[in-house]
């Protein structure tokens, strides 16, 4: 179940790329929300926020051990743990979404444009999303889980 969660957002995440790719200029910028939500046609060929721009191959080896580790983690704990498999689920999706643009676009691409607080937050995507949404349930876990080892 956790490896069709995966598979469930690689295939949305691949899927919306695809449509920004073919429908939209780079740099194109559709409102939603107007000053909260924009579509905007983005490219990164670094990590979270541009930093290690064009250093693909740290990247290929990096995921491919991620991957690897995610996939041990879902092996040995998912099954007992749904929740945990969940969480690991997206977090496996994400990384393979974002690694299959590195390796056929050479490039990320990102679109989903928002300012919070007037803060004008980096453009990220799905495989993104998923990643974060992710970790925060891990973490939510782990708090939840700590608090009932204290009682």
């Amino acid at each position: 179940m956790f490896y069709l969660i995966a598979l469930l957002v690689v295939l949305v995440d691949q899927f919306t790329k695809w449509l920004i790719v073919k429908n939209m200029d780079l740099g194109e910028s559709i409102p939603i929300i107007h000053d909260v939500l924009y579509i905007t046609s983005h490219r990164n060929r670094g990590a979270a926020w541009g930093i290690l721009q064009n250093q693909m191959w740290f990247f290929y080896v990096i995921t491919i051990v991620f991957v690897i580790a995610v996939v041990f983690y879902i092996q040995k704990y998912g099954k007992q743990d749904k929740f945990l498999g969940l969480s690991l689920g997206l977090i496996l999706g994400g990384a393979i979404g974002n690694f299959l643009d590195r390796v056929f676009r050479k490039e990320v691409v990102d679109f989903i444009h928002t300012y919070i607080f007037s803060y004008n937050f980096p453009v990220f995507n799905v495989a993104d999303s998923a990643l974060c949404v992710g970790v925060a349930l891990i973490f939510i876990q782990t708090l939840f889980e700590g608090r009932k080892k204290e009682k």
